[in-house]
Order: C-alpha cells, then structure tokens, then sequence
C-alpha cells in the first residue's frame, strides 16, 4: 500500500508532490496530499477507513456524500443571508466516478476537500471558542434537520446507544483477560465500582424514546471540539468535519458529546484527574451557541434531556474506554500500555463533575431561550 499511488487515484487536478501523515484521531489513517499544477496547488485528506470499527465503508461513504450534498445545497440558499461563509467537506470523487478507491488489499480509502484557513483545536481555548463550538453544532443539526433519518443507514448500529455498551462490558468483564487487568489495578477496581453505582440512568435517553418523547433525526454523531473548525481570519466558527459518524440517533447525543468535550478544559488526555471539570462558564457560553442555532427545532421534551445527554455521554464514552482497556485495547488506537485506563478515568471524572454541578447546568440550560 503506497498513499501516493493512491493519492493519485482521486479526481484532484495536478501531480502528487507530498503525501504527509497525519497523527491525529483514534481511528482512521489520516494523510495530508499536495498536489500540483503548472499555475496552482490543491491539498486534501486522505483517509483509509478503518474496518475493524466500520465493517462496510461503502455505507459510510453514501451516508457521507447524501448528507454532504444536502447539507451544500442548503448552505448555498443561505449564503446570502448568512453572516458568515459555512464550510463543509466535500467528497472528491475517483477518475471513475466512484466516492472511494478499493486497494489491492481490500483496503478502502477517500479523499476530501480542506476546510480553507481554518483550525481545529484539541481543547477549548475560551469561552468565545465555546460559544463557536456550539454555534457550529446547532447550525449543522439545523441544517440537515429536515433531511429524512430513515434515508441513511445505520453504519454503527448501537453507536451511542448506552445500554448496549454496559451489556458489552459485562461480557468484558467475565472474560480472563480482563479479571487479570482487575486483579492488577486498584484504579481499574475504582472505575469498575463507579460504573456499578450508575447503572441505574443508563437507560434514560432510550426509555425518553421508547415512550415518544424523542424521535430520532440525522445527527453528526462525533462533534468534539477538534472536529470544529475555527476561521483563521474571523476566528468565527466555520465548519464540521469527521462526518463518517453521521447516521440517525438522538440529536443529544450530539449535545451531550460536544459538552464532554468542549465544557473540559483538560482535554480526553489529561494525567492529573485534579485538572478534570465541567466548566459551568464555557458550559453557558457553548448553550448559549448552540441553542441560536438549534434553538428554532428543538422541541421542549429535547430539551428536557439535554443536561442528561451531557452526564451520560460522559459515561458512555468512559465506559467504552473502560471496556476496551479490559480487552486489551481491541478498539481505540493507544500509545501507551494505560492509555485507555487513563482516558475512562478522566471520563468517569467529568461525568461526577457534571452530577455534582447538576444545578447550576441546569440553571443555565433553563434560563437561555
């Protein structure tokens, strides 16, 4: 596998020059491509999708293009009235017309447009930055409200779905492997006992939409704050990207994904757990974004359960990083024997962060129309 040859593949005008890696994100192989022509310069990414986490990237990539191509027709009848220029990524197509190139090993890779002068950051930098975050997420969900769930497939079935991880993590724990990583951490045993005292609201945003109470709508699926990206020279909120998550959910899990991790500003990799909180400040400030955007479709029973989404998100995502330090980090890229223990504790950290906070968070989710 050579990513120049399979830069080379996609419909960009130009020679390849470069083809940089890019090491960022738990999932998929990111490279940066510089191309050229005798007058001009184009980059774009390339990624190979990673089937261990998306068995048919085929599917990924028809929810990707049906979503792209609504969501760029919708922002070009806004531009005029729109006080900011909204990018989003667009799928470049092979010379065959097809939306990925499959490699010789079965591989499966695309390319897409950059965000032009834009940057995404890994933390929150201000409450400025916030408020930008969720502005940017409501616009999105906004945008692609009324296109129809059922037209997208289910990529990830039980993506974000909170009572399938704890099922999943009880098979973990029956497993050896992770009753030896128990036996050897006393923090794994501390996490194992959090997780134990909180199955009891696991459940809540799947029961709100067992009685009616939510319906489920296209959603971006992973908005944490590195996939915002910020103008360069406005410093406004410009774009969304990583949309292999899109599929149809509950738009909280949305919300309650990007205050896990907009609202703590010590980031997924923090060491110290002392460093770990929900900011009740950034928090108003990325409410206050979001719901001027997202504030014209949500419903009053959606936002009843936006400060649960926030709470539970967290939890979820600590669980899964728990499950997955317990089978032997099967799932989410590591650099370091731990890695995974370390991101569920954080986590779990938030998560109590946002309980003992609760009020005040819903204080704010109350008081912003």
């Amino acid at each position: 596998m050579n990513p120049e040859s399979i830069a080379a593949q996609f419909n960009a005008p130009g020679q390849v020059v470069t083809v940089m890696n890019i090491d960022t994100g738990n999932v998929n192989d990111t490279y940066r491509v510089i191309k050229r022509t005798t007058y001009s310069e184009i980059q774009f990414v390339l990624q190979r999708i990673s089937q261990a986490v998306f068995p048919r990237p085929d599917l990924v990539m028809a929810n990707m293009k049906a979503i792209t191509d609504y969501a760029h027709r919708r922002l070009e009848e806004q531009s005029s009235r729109s006080n900011r220029i909204w990018q989003l990524p667009l799928v470049i197509p092979t010379y065959s017309g097809e939306d990925y190139h499959l490699d010789d090993q079965g591989g499966y890779w695309r390319a897409l447009s950059m965000i032009a002068s834009a940057t995404s950051h890994e933390t929150v930098i201000s409450p400025e930055h916030a408020h930008e975050a969720g502005y940017v997420l409501g616009h999105f969900q906004s945008v692609i409200a009324d296109f129809p769930a059922d037209q997208l497939v289910d990529t990830l079935p039980g993506f974000h779905i909170a009572p399938r991880y704890l099922a999943q993590y009880d098979e973990t724990l029956e497993s050896d492997a992770a009753q030896q990583r128990l036996s050897a951490s006393s923090e794994a045993r501390r996490l194992r006992a959090f997780v134990e005292e909180r199955r009891g609201f696991v459940t809540v945003l799947e029961d709100a939409l067992a009685r009616g109470e939510l319906a489920y709508r296209p959603i971006h699926g992973d908005p944490k704050i590195s996939n915002i990206m910020i103008d360069d020279i406005t410093g406004k909120g410009t774009a969304i990207v990583d949309l292999d998550t899109v599929k149809p959910g509950l738009i909280h899990y949305d919300f309650g994904d990007c205050v896990r991790s907009v609202c703590n500003p010590a980031g997924e990799e923090a060491r110290d757990l002392k460093d770990v909180f929900v900011d009740v400040d950034i928090f108003e400030a990325l409410v206050s974004g979001y719901l001027k955007q997202a504030g014209n479709f949500l419903t009053d029973s959606d936002r009843k359960y936006l400060y649960d989404s926030a709470r539970l998100i967290s939890f979820e995502l600590g669980l899964r990083f728990f499950a997955d330090y317990l089978a032997g980090d099967v799932y989410f890229k590591v650099k370091y024997e731990s890695q995974n223990l370390n991101r569920a504790r954080v986590q779990m950290k938030l998560c109590e962060s946002i309980e003992v906070r609760e009020s005040k968070l819903r204080r704010v989710l109350e008081s912003i129309e």
